[in-house]
């Protein structure tokens, strides 16, 4: 007899349960959420099960990973369309939720989703640290310059040691002003010594990568967007066409078609907000910084004079997207070109 698996994770308790081949149910379990007592009780109940499905969630990676090392056929699926499976049921609970994902597994009616490995998620948190340690030293300094402007004191176009000489130097170390500002400057350079400190571990990732050096050779791509792309795509054969990758990003439009209506709206933006934000970045630089002429850059500027340069950004950098995906799938480097040849 085929057995299908369903499981609602929650931080201290799973819910289990296990149906048949026509969707009865066979058996239902509460079990604490650890990866040893949901594979005891699944192994004592359906030992045989066909396929073991659980949403998406903060510990999904941790326990797929763990569940799969004890052998047990785990299957992952997207939160968004399980949700849309179970919103029929009058009731939710933890229990019929698990019921509901046991019928989807038994019916075949989900798509995958890929788990990525740990050390992906390792360096999209060091990524994900970094980025929040940059947004807070922004609003540090946003917050020492509204200050400094209420009492006509203006600090400038100033960054790293600048900035803070430069306001010191308006203050003069005395004064309650002095004593607002003081402990928000010590505090942001405590964070610029820590995003210091992350930016030079990434920098000695990318170097020890021959795939992120081979990435850095796009203009535009530098070592943090380079990280940003492999760890938000962990491996490249899970696209069967590199184009496929703009949309993963989020960076085509959204389509919508029915009937007599047919259009097509802004970009979706869906996937990685943060490498959709690098790539976003990297287009730009590539359009107004970078010297070297490339067929990639005349196609931009040719986009740039017809549609607009934050269009025309969002264009390049969706196609810098599906070219590092092919560059790191086939192994080889940016092809540079002339101004002529691009022309």
């Amino acid at each position: 007899m085929e057995l299908y698996v369903g499981m609602d994770v929650s931080l201290e308790e799973t819910s289990i349960c296990v149906v048949d081949g026509s969707g009865e149910i066979v058996c239902e379990g509460t079990v604490i959420s650890e990866p040893e007592a949901i594979a005891g009780f699944i192994k004592a109940k359906a030992g045989s099960a066909k396929r073991i499905g659980l949403e998406t969630g903060p510990t999904t990676t941790w326990l797929w990973h763990e569940l799969r090392a004890l052998g047990l056929p785990v299957i992952c699926i997207d939160a968004r369309h399980a949700k849309a499976a179970l919103s029929m049921q009058i009731n939710k609970s933890d229990r019929n939720d698990a019921v509901g994902l046991a019928r989807i597994m038994q019916c075949g009616w989900y798509k995958e989703v890929q788990v990525k490995s740990v050390s992906c998620h390792e360096v999209r948190a060091v990524l994900n640290s970094r980025a929040q340690l940059v947004k807070i030293k922004r609003d540090l300094e946003n917050q020492i310059r509204g200050l400094l402007k209420n009492h006509g004191l203006f600090i400038g176009k100033a960054g790293g040691n600048v900035f803070r000489r430069r306001a010191e130097e308006l203050l003069g170390r005395q004064g309650l002003l002095w004593e607002a500002v003081r402990p928000l400057l010590e505090v942001r350079e405590k964070v610029r010594r820590e995003i210091a400190g992350l930016h030079r571990k990434l920098l000695g990732l990318a170097r020890n990568d021959v795939d992120i050096r081979r990435s850095m050779t796009v203009p535009g791509i530098g070592p943090i967007t380079a990280l940003a792309f492999r760890s938000a795509i962990d491996e490249p054969a899970r696209f069967r066409r590199s184009r496929s990758v703009g949309a993963y990003v989020g960076l085509t439009p959204r389509r919508y078609a029915s009937g007599e209506v047919d259009w097509s709206g802004r970009i979706s933006k869906c996937g990685d907000r943060m490498l959709r934000t690098y790539l976003f970045e990297a287009a730009g630089v590539l359009l107004t910084r970078v010297p070297q002429w490339c067929t990639l850059k005349a196609w931009g500027h040719r986009l740039w004079k017809r549609i607009g340069f934050k269009k025309a950004k969002i264009a390049v950098a969706r196609k810098l997207a599906v070219i590092l995906h092919r560059m790191w799938r086939d192994g080889t480097d940016f092809i540079w070109s002339t101004k002529e040849a691009a022309a």
